[in-house]
């Protein structure tokens, strides 16, 4: 996995946090507003139940106390006088003309018992005689000619309702009263109104804190219940980094116990990843048993099969030297040699593969990279004279640390390639020098034959892979040399590419200098 991926893992595992905490918070704050809201409708609700009652009790005082029967020799009250404004009526009632001593009803507000911020008006006829507010202090306060008006015009059905009125905004209700007047009661919203803004104000900021609480707590608690799920995905991280080409898994790569507890939902996915990781496990111990087994049998059958080899090699020699053959019979036995040499080829190879597959770290000296190569150009130019070698190399010798004879196989490992796979006349070209940072050396081979098929170049350093028609080949090569190369190359600590395209194929060898030297290159 890379690094870029590797850090991805801690922002995403903040995002599944945070993306919980909003969940949470998506049904916390709408049943909050709900509660909230049912709060204050209920509190509403039940003070307004609460004020039509004493609405109702104060209606019953007023209309009761407004059908009694007057004092004789009375007038009009003072609070008729204050409230309309109006001097007494002078006419003589009908009663009076018959010498009946009895007054008007008295003023509502007179009642006893009315509370404070109580509103009283009366109907008489259809017009308004006795209206006003009753204050703290037992005053009488009177209503505006747009109220008067307001209340006038209310049907006495009795029914209880809201009245916004410049005095404010009233519960009022109008009866009619056993004389047949029309008594109208009304008390004021503000002791609804005002114990609902405090019971708003106290459910708000309970909510607010609430909802407050739960965040952080809510936040601490996805933190926990996701610290075994990270402790997981850790354990997975880790393995995702590991060279499976080893032999086993650590065991310290494996989940805690107590995060693979199949009983919930984070410790079944670690006991599915632990149980996946065993089975991993030996999967790579039985793959490693059979590639050694494998090795085995090929180290024993190249041991076994060198002897004979080198018989048939020797027998062969012998009966050419010794024997009159016919022409068929030499070309039989040339044959047989031949095929006896490649054969030995491919067990000297085999047997290098095998040795450098177990071998971690060939014998080092100090070689001279350039020299070595114009030694392998000089040996391959005589042996093949139908290709044109030729060498670019530094001014001054390019030392590594490596095996002298493993080193020599790569560069006549690559040149033989380059001649086997070309045709006659191709030029190939031998390069060394530093790396501009002068730390690794580079070895290039290149020519300009056909070039390797693109669908070849991804297995080109595999076990027995052979190039296409598009490069030449004699038919005498055992598909082993190139992985001989780069099993060298990598046991050095180095790296081999190949770069093709037609008309040119370079191979690439960078290995570590011997001295190397910290270069600033612009």
């Amino acid at each position: 996995m890379s690094s870029a991926a590797a850090g991805a893992h801690p922002a995403r595992r903040r995002r599944l946090r945070t993306r919980l905490l909003a969940l949470l918070l998506a049904l916390l704050v709408p049943a909050a507003v709900l509660m909230g809201l049912a709060s204050y409708l209920a509190v509403r609700s039940s003070l307004t139940d609460q004020l039509d009652r004493q609405l109702a009790d104060a209606s019953q005082r007023a209309t009761s106390f407004s059908g009694t029967d007057g004092f004789s020799g009375g007038g009009p009250s003072r609070r008729t006088d204050q409230q309309t404004g109006q001097q007494p009526s002078q006419e003589p009632s009908h009663e009076s003309s018959q010498g009946d001593t009895r007054t008007a009803p008295p003023d509502p507000l007179d009642a006893p018992g009315q509370a404070a911020g109580t509103l009283n008006a009366r109907v008489d006829g259809g017009t308004l005689v006795h209206s006003g507010i009753l204050d703290a202090k037992g005053e009488v306060t009177a209503l505006s000619d747009a109220d008067r008006s307001r209340l006038q015009s209310l049907a006495p059905d009795g029914t209880v309702h809201t009245e916004r009125l410049e005095a404010g905004r009233y519960r009022v209700q109008a009866v009619t009263a056993p004389t047949g007047d029309v008594i109208i009661t009304g008390l004021p919203l503000s002791q609804v109104n005002t114990p609902l803004g405090t019971v708003l104000a106290v459910v708000t900021a309970v909510s607010v804190l609430a909802v407050v609480l739960v965040c952080l707590l809510g936040s601490w608690g996805i933190r926990r219940a996701l610290r075994p799920l990270e402790r997981v995905s850790d354990v997975a991280t880790e393995v995702s980094r590991l060279d499976l080409g080893s032999t086993r898994l650590p065991e310290a790569n494996r989940v805690e116990a107590r995060d693979a507890d199949p009983g919930n939902e984070v410790g079944a996915v670690g006991h599915a990843l632990n149980s996946m990781l065993d089975n991993v496990d030996a999967a790579l111990t039985a793959r490693q048993e059979s590639e050694d087994r494998m090795a085995r049998f090929v180290a024993d059958a190249s041991h076994e099969l060198r002897t004979p080899l080198a018989s048939i090699q020797g027998y062969a020699d012998l009966l050419r030297m010794s024997e009159p053959l016919s022409e068929t019979g030499a070309q039989s036995l040339e044959r047989i040699r031949a095929q006896a040499q490649r054969m030995g080829g491919l067990v000297s190879d085999l047997l290098l593969l095998t040795r450098l597959s177990h071998e971690t770290t060939p014998a080092r000296q100090p070689v001279d990279l350039a020299e070595l190569v114009v030694e392998c150009v000089g040996d391959v130019a005589v042996a093949a004279g139908n290709h044109e070698w030729d060498l670019e190399l530094a001014a001054e010798p390019v030392l590594v640390s490596a095996d002298d004879g493993q080193l020599r196989q790569v560069v006549v490992n690559l040149l033989a390639n380059a001649r086997n796979h070309t045709a006659a006349g191709t030029r190939v070209v031998a390069g060394v020098h530093p790396s501009l940072n002068a730390r690794e050396a580079i070895l290039t081979i290149t020519d300009d034959g056909q070039g390797i098929d693109p669908e070849l170049l991804p297995e080109i350093f595999g076990r027995f892979t052979r190039g296409d028609t598009s490069r030449r080949s004699d038919g005498h090569t055992t598909g082993l040399g190139l992985s001989i190369v780069k099993a060298i190359v990598e046991a050095h600590g180095g790296t081999v590419e190949v770069h093709s395209r037609p008309g040119r194929t370079e191979f690439e060898v960078r290995l570590p200098l011997e001295n190397p030297r910290d270069v600033v290159v612009d």
